[in-house]
């Protein structure tokens, strides 16, 4: 059950989400060092920083539930027995950090047996923030207030307003989008972190496939506000995509879209 989620709570983590962003600008304002994990990829200050703020306000928040961030992968233990958990990655799009374009944010998410069911998504650079909760809906909050979103409908014919990794092209990707061309127009525009899924939350874009690999912390809080703006996030074989298997850390390829006319058997 949901019930115990509500604009409270929601609240308490769109402020964990700003604690952290304020972190962050304080690094992104000077000069910083960048070290590289077991994996290559890289990581500075400024996550590590978020992640100590954002985890010690979800400690505090009731119930208490087990966190899984991409700064502790060792601390989690697994979900709770209704397999409930926090989902966090700290700042996504390191990279987009480092080079100073903006592109990146803070991500939390609640997962309920595998799905998303509240999320908040934090741009620093912009002090703008989307979040949503079943139940709720979804908002986004900037310095006009706040709006609540809601997905554009793609009908036959029209073009693909197409988002796609800014940091991450892959010749996959390419021949996805190549596929795409010879049956639609198709407008390109290349976004970095989890703001893809936040673009085709509040109507500016269709569609972001990824065909490449991402982790479960990358896209579950911008797929619950997806989710809840009446959009959606499948796998390749037409499931939707989930979180409840966290033994295994790397999400499938997907798609992420609003509504539409789409017949995937083409794809």
């Amino acid at each position: 059950m949901t019930d115990w989620i509500n604009r409270a709570l929601l609240d308490d983590v769109a402020q964990l989400a700003r604690d952290a962003g304020a972190a962050i600008m304080q690094v992104y304002a000077r000069d910083f060092e960048v070290n590289f994990k077991a994996d290559e990829s890289p990581l500075t200050e400024a996550d590590q920083a978020a992640h100590r703020i954002i985890a010690a306000g979800l400690v505090a928040l009731t119930p208490k539930l087990p966190i899984l961030s991409e700064e502790d992968i060792e601390g989690f233990s697994g979900a709770d027995e209704q397999g409930r958990y926090w989902l966090v990655d700290p700042l996504d799009g390191t990279k987009e950090f480092i080079k100073r374009n903006g592109d990146f944010s803070v991500n939390i998410a609640l997962i309920e047996k595998g799905e998303p069911v509240l999320g908040v998504v934090y741009a620093p650079v912009d002090a703008v923030l989307w979040m949503a909760a079943r139940g709720i809906g979804a908002v986004r909050i900037d310095a006009e207030g706040e709006k609540p979103l809601q997905v554009r409908e793609h009908h036959s014919g029209q073009t693909w307003h197409l988002l796609r990794s800014r940091s991450h092209p892959s010749p996959d990707m390419q021949a996805w989008i190549d596929k795409l061309e010879q049956h639609d127009q198709v407008r390109l525009e290349s976004v970095g972190s989890s703001l893809k899924f936040c673009r085709i939350a509040e109507g500016t874009a269709d569609i972001y496939p990824r065909l490449g690999p991402t982790s479960l912390w990358d896209t579950a809080a911008a797929h619950a506000v997806l989710n809840q703006a009446g959009g959606a996030v499948i796998r390749f074989d037409g499931s939707p995509l989930g979180y409840g298997d966290t033994s295994e850390l790397l999400n499938p390829w997907f798609i992420a879209h609003g509504r539409g006319e789409i017949d995937w058997s083409r794809f």
